[in-house]
């Protein structure tokens, strides 16, 4: 028993290493910035079960350490509390949701049952996308980066074609623009990882717990 949460936690880290290289991926359509984040944030859940959680907070660690592993290699205390904080703070909770998803979902390890933590997947980044963007909008109507972040939200709205009230603006530019990437990228790539990794260790006699 001893031995297997010392190799969970060798794994913790693992993954929270990359999710930090996930984090660096980025592409842009326009002016959207988007990043393989949630892929780390999902894995670390479904591989460790609950226990990813502890993953994801030693990302967080490595963040106010100082080490660049936020999006744009970034790192420093002051990450943790700037307008992506909400997101940030919100990774150990979606991946221990993930996390309780697989323990209750992956008994006969068949289709169905990916299919069914791919929607898990999709329901345990809800919170993230609420903080995120409560936090997010805080910075970007009360701050002294409400120019930048404004100006960022308008250029979506542009690039787009719409005529939204700045509330809408901000959710588009903040959560909406991101959830096809993140569904249907992130969340099936993790899956997928999963399913491969998950029989690789079975072929090999060891059972995810």
């Amino acid at each position: 028993m001893e031995n297997r949460k010392y190799i969970k936690l060798s794994l913790s880290v693992v993954l929270a290493a990359v999710t930090a290289i996930s984090a660096q991926l980025k592409f842009n359509l326009g002016p959207v910035p988007y990043t393989m984040q949630n892929f780390g944030v999902v894995l670390s859940g479904l591989l460790l079960g609950r226990f990813g959680a502890v993953a994801q907070l030693i990302y967080l660690g490595m963040i106010a350490a100082g080490i660049p592993a936020a999006s744009g290699f970034k790192g420093g205390i002051g990450v943790l509390f700037g307008f992506t904080a909400g997101y940030l703070w919100s990774f150990p909770l979606a991946a221990y949701i993930v996390g309780l998803a697989r323990e209750k979902i992956w008994k006969n390890k068949n289709r169905r049952e990916l299919f069914l933590l791919w929607l898990s997947s999709c329901l345990a980044v809800i919170p993230v996308y609420i903080i995120g963007f409560y936090v997010f909008y805080k910075f970007a109507t009360g701050s002294k980066l409400s120019p930048l972040l404004l100006k960022y939200c308008k250029a979506v709205e542009s690039r787009l074609n719409l005529h939204l009230s700045t509330f809408w603006m901000i959710f588009l530019s903040a959560v909406l623009i991101f959830v096809p990437q993140d569904y249907f990228m992130d969340h099936l790539f993790a899956v997928l990882v999963f399913a491969y990794v998950d029989k690789m260790l079975r072929e090999r006699g060891i059972e995810l717990v």
